[in-house]
């Protein structure tokens, strides 16, 4: 192992003392992880704070056999030492990177596969804002979803940190973008991000509205987070040959019944995935397309992560209780003081 010669020997980082609410989250000192072959030790200046987390510190969504258990799905900060065989990076490089879990911590491990180069219009902290959400919003809207300019796009949830990349995603890849949110306020932020029309969910019937929208064709893409409660107006939702893509039950994963029909008579493609669980290559291969597609819309301002708060590394329970009230516009962030 490469590493910084002033590394101290312990790190504070985030533990859920048990499933529960907010107050589980504790703060300890532990010694240093240490970077495997192919990995890196981050410096951490900041982390994302996402849905995964809750879940996560509620017991419902374990990391993988073999991961530590400190939560923490992406980071930005400074590399502070390198692997066996650990290639691309050196010492000192500000980088942001997707982690399987520990990233609420000073100090993470990453694959090197999965670590970017900080944009340079971007700070440590809006850097740390990118992984999770951009990792998910283009591996599963452009590639798996197979937008394409011209097409049309739904996000629901349009002012979280998903939706908020996603709107701004699929516009730049010249689609007509409509979202959902639950709020005039949310509706606003939404358009102001780039979505065509905002639609707001306690007010309005989303498929109706699409429908009137579309003159009755429906939309291309679809990307739900929502789960069971939207499955039927979502197919009703879809234009001929249009793709509903999962990725999140917030709100339930069992359907008493719904119709097949739409599927079979507009050839629907009903698809989703993880991202956490997914091999280590898969992963490389996605930072690889952002790299290639997005990194250049990052790096001349065109796209950018939306900030909402960010609470120092001892107050991550205050930022979970903000997450769970979806007050929130975009990111939620914790950062380390170093």
């Amino acid at each position: 192992m490469t590493s910084s010669p002033d590394l101290p020997e312990t790190m504070r980082q985030i533990r859920f003392a048990g499933a529960g609410g907010p107050d589980v989250l504790t703060l300890e000192t532990v010694p240093l992880p240490q970077p495997g072959p192919g990995q890196v030790l981050i410096e951490v200046v900041a982390a994302g704070v996402n849905r995964p987390d809750i879940q996560q510190r509620e017991g419902k969504y374990p990391p993988p056999k073999g991961a530590t258990e400190i939560p923490g799905l992406e980071v930005a900060g400074r590399i502070a030492a390198l692997g066996e065989g650990a290639e691309g990076f050196a010492i000192g490089d500000e980088v942001c990177a997707l982690t399987i879990s520990g990233g609420y911590a000073e100090f993470a491990v990453a694959e090197t596969g999965q670590c970017l180069p900080r944009p340079a219009p971007l700070s440590l902290i809006e850097a740390a804002g990118l992984p999770e959400t951009y990792f998910t919003v283009y591996s599963n809207v452009i590639e798996r979803g197979r937008l394409k300019p011209g097409e049309s796009f739904l996000v629901h949830g349009g002012s979280s940190g998903i939706g908020s990349t996603a709107i701004q995603m699929a516009k730049l890849h010249g689609a007509r973008v409509f979202a959902t949110a639950g709020s005039t306020e949310k509706c606003t932020f939404c358009k102001e991000l780039g979505a065509d029309e905002a639609i707001n969910y306690r007010e309005t019937d989303f498929a109706e509205e699409i429908k009137r929208l579309t003159e009755g064709k429906g939309v291309d893409v679809i990307l739900d987070m929502v789960g069971a409660p939207y499955l039927a107006r979502n197919l009703a939702s879809l234009a001929i040959e249009g793709r509903l893509v999962q990725i999140a039950f917030m709100q339930g994963y069992k359907v008493e019944s719904f119709s097949m029909t739409p599927i079979m008579m507009k050839r629907l493609t009903f698809t989703g995935a993880t991202l956490r669980a997914r091999p280590k290559a898969e992963k490389a291969a996605i930072a690889e397309g952002l790299r290639r597609d997005i990194w250049p819309l990052l790096a001349d301002g065109r796209m950018k992560p939306i900030i909402h708060a960010t609470f120092p590394l001892e107050k991550a329970s205050e930022a979970h209780a903000l997450m769970e009230s979806s007050a929130h516009l975009g990111k939620i962030m914790l950062t380390t003081g170093r």
